[in-house]
């Protein structure tokens, strides 16, 4: 039996392994709010009657919150750890669905057709294109190409406050050689990418103080210092004129790309005229000695998300307030710190503060970035197989957005992370009429089993 052999099974069964999506998409398993509890239990006991069937010794784990699934089988050659999440978001606002968010059914679109409905492509969609890829594989051989831990949570959509002390409390249970994560997507409709590069954040609040009280501005006016005046000075000190933030020592822990990487993302041909063109935007406003793309996955940023202070109503008020804030929030890349940023952050703002005024740090957060050593075998294996499916060869590519499970793999289990997935930009995850595309749900079940194939070689 062969690799060819999985194949044509996976093609021969794709009507039942969409059925079996569909009764999986049909629980609404809303994690977030408490009256879908009994949903989440039963979307979390269908995953272990179905990993069952493939012969996976499967259970629901308790946790504070929501359960985990935990499934083992053993077998020869490398240990394999696959992550995905069974809860979904909420469906509101309801009214702009086009049907019932948990009556999903595939339907025929001028781009192909999809699979609507809640938790198609974020991630019960993407989980089972693993978990098809393994019935394919035993229905052929009769046994799984390797040990494998399948892991599925049921908090991912409400912050995971379950993952990190069920991890640390069953570390020894699920570390394994290379872990794979399905909940990224496509470069682009032909494109596969592996992510590589994950960004952390750092989320930043600032309160600055001056007057005890609003003050009038003919009054006061020319003599009070103005907390508005102040915050705009700190928030424009943050970047020169080229983009660059100018926090000493920010850039100390920025890792250069590698060239190997570097050519990837060349040959992407991004367009970013095109990318910012859609939002009404010409001219890339980041580092200028970078290229678009560097910016949006490898680079970090500093923004300001949010700004207010004094009279915002109709009309006019000469005021003078007496408090101004700020949201911002950093993104980091490499082995930035975001304590050692933060306190870089506060020592700067209190350097640009006058004698008159106070400044307040409410609400201060962050988590590292993640980036995978492509060194492992794995990722240029995983690599390999996908460009054998897909009509582009795959790239390592970076995201600009943080996924903390890969970071987490890393810091508690020691083990790095294959992040594969088979979404695109338009499946409208967290919004109405969610979807995802057939061809992604059968070339993401494909290309699972090539990577099994190629890893296990």
């Amino acid at each position: 039996m062969s690799l060819d052999d999985v194949l044509a099974r996976i093609d021969a069964d794709l009507p039942a392994a969409t059925d079996r999506l569909m009764e999986l998409l049909r629980i609404p398993s809303v994690s977030t709010d408490p009256a879908y509890k009994a949903d989440c239990d039963a979307a979390a006991d269908w995953l272990v009657k179905d990993l069952q069937t493939l012969g996976i010794k499967s259970e629901k784990r308790p946790t504070p919150g929501h359960p985990m699934v935990v499934g083992h089988i053993d077998g020869d050659g490398p240990h394999v750890l696959f992550y995905g999440h069974y809860d979904v978001q909420p469906v509101d606002p309801l009214e702009l669905w086009n049907r019932d968010p948990f009556d999903p059914a595939v339907e025929e679109t001028d781009k192909g057709r999809v699979i609507r409905g809640r938790g198609a492509s974020d991630d019960k969609g993407q989980l089972m294109t693993f978990v098809e890829a393994c019935r394919a594989w035993r229905a052929v051989h009769g046994t799984l190409p390797c040990r494998i831990t399948f892991f599925l949570e049921g908090e991912e959509e409400s912050g995971s406050p379950s993952l990190v002390p069920f991890m640390r409390e069953n570390a020894e249970e699920l570390k394994s050689d290379i872990a794979l994560i399905c909940d990224t997507g496509l470069y682009d409709h032909n494109t596969p990418s592996i992510a590589t590069q994950l960004r952390g954040l750092l989320a930043e609040e600032i309160v600055i103080t001056g007057p005890s009280k609003d003050l009038h501005s003919g009054l006061y006016g020319g003599l009070a210092m103005n907390p508005i005046r102040v915050l705009s000075r700190i928030i424009t000190g943050l970047h020169d004129v080229t983009g660059r933030i100018t926090l000493p020592g920010f850039y100390d822990d920025v890792p250069e790309l590698p060239e190997e990487v570097r050519a990837q993302w060349d040959g992407l041909g991004f367009n970013h005229a095109e990318f910012l063109g859609a939002v009404g935007l010409s001219l890339p406003a980041g580092e200028q000695d970078r290229t678009p793309l560097e910016m949006l996955w490898s680079r970090p940023t500093c923004d300001v998300n949010g700004i207010w202070g004094g009279y915002t109503g109709d009309g006019f008020k000469t005021v003078l307030p007496s408090q101004a804030s700020a949201k911002i929030s950093f993104r980091l890349v490499g082995q930035q710190d975001p304590d050692k940023i933060h306190r870089t952050f506060v020592d700067y703002v209190h350097s640009q503060l006058p004698d008159d005024c106070t400044v307040e740090f409410p609400n201060g957060k962050g988590s590292p970035a993640s980036q995978m050593s492509i060194d492992h075998p794995a990722f240029e294996q995983a690599r390999q197989a996908l460009s054998a499916e897909w009509p582009n060869e795959a790239v390592f590519a970076g995201m600009g957005g943080s996924i903390p499970i890969a970071g987490y793999f890393k810091d508690i289990l020691g083990t790095d992370a294959l992040l594969i997935g088979f979404g695109k930009d338009d499946d409208q995850i967290h919004s109405p009429n969610e979807k995802y595309d057939m061809r992604s749900f059968h070339k993401g079940i494909r290309s699972w089993a090539r990577i099994l194939d190629a890893i296990t070689g």
